[in-house]
């Protein structure tokens, strides 16, 4: 019988062959997950033996990693800024580069900031769950083209318990005739912003598994800046704001098709690599 040490090492030896990154860690996050426990636990159970249910449940996990399955994806949630949401392949696995698109909105609206904000391209609603959790007296309208991830972004609002706040709307951007009932004073937005030629080189993890239409636009990268940009001025109130989440090299694009689209006090706020990572714009 398999002890929480053996688990860890052959498990580890297993997804290192595989070519797995991080194959200790990776271990003991699905044994953590499989005893409901955490990490440091698991160093003070070293000899607990496993049951063959858990045996089974941590082979079927490891042969699923070893295919390059998102770990995220196998336990079925992530953390992010703090809080847990519930991940699968209809949406995006959430990245550290994203809160900082999180602290910014916080910041630039402040944190008794009350009025509307609209998400595009929600996917698992982290944005304006977060969101609504760190601004209580905001509300939200999060609109998405796949029917899966707006079920996946209602579950996430349920279980942080600010679905009174946020309205989903499953629609395309690209719909000329979509309408909301009333103007908002921020739209914000983490699209997909990776060019087709850009893809070919992401981890297999992401192009194996991710869906791509959360993050590759089939172009140039810029699609969906131009839509939203050039449309804006429909959504915005005035003097609203504009946030976007974008990719290396791609700042100085998006602040020429804002200031062209009315937009001022254009900036960009880097992440913890240097890059160019959020940009922040105001309606003239």
């Amino acid at each position: 019988m398999l002890t929480v040490l053996d688990a860890i090492k052959l498990s580890s030896d297993y997804m290192e062959k595989k070519g797995v990154e991080s194959p200790r860690l990776n271990s003991e996050l699905f044994l953590s997950n499989i005893l409901n426990c955490k990490r440091l636990e698991l160093y003070l159970n070293f000899e607990r033996p496993l049951t063959t249910a858990e045996t089974d449940t941590l082979r079927s996990y490891i042969s699923r990693r070893g295919k390059f399955e998102p770990l995220q994806y196998i336990l079925g949630s992530v953390e992010f800024y703090g809080l847990e949401f519930a991940v699968n392949p209809s949406v995006l696995i959430p990245r550290q580069e994203t809160e900082i698109l999180i602290d910014t909105v916080i910041v630039k609206l402040g944190k008794e900031f009350a009025g509307s904000i609209l998400d595009i391209g929600t996917g698992s609603g982290i944005i304006p769950v977060t969101l609504a959790v760190k601004l209580p007296n905001a509300t939200f309208t999060a609109l998405d083209i796949s029917e899966d991830a707006i079920k996946t972004a209602k579950l996430n609002a349920e279980q942080n318990a600010v679905s009174d706040k946020i309205c989903f709307i499953n629609d395309d951007i690209f719909n000329k005739k979509l309408d909301f009932n009333n103007k908002f004073e921020a739209i914000i937005s983490n699209p997909p912003y990776i060019s087709v030629e850009d893809a070919q080189t992401l981890q297999k993890e992401l192009l194996e598994y991710e869906p791509r239409t959360a993050y590759c636009d089939n172009s140039d990268g810029y699609t969906f800046y131009k839509e939203i940009i050039s449309r804006a001025k429909d959504y915005l109130l005035p003097k609203g704001k504009l946030v976007f989440e974008a990719g290396e090299g791609q700042f100085i694009k998006i602040e020429e098709m804002m200031k062209a689209n009315g937009f001022c006090n254009v900036e960009a706020i880097k992440d913890y690599l240097n890059i160019e990572r959020v940009i922040y714009g105001e309606l003239i």
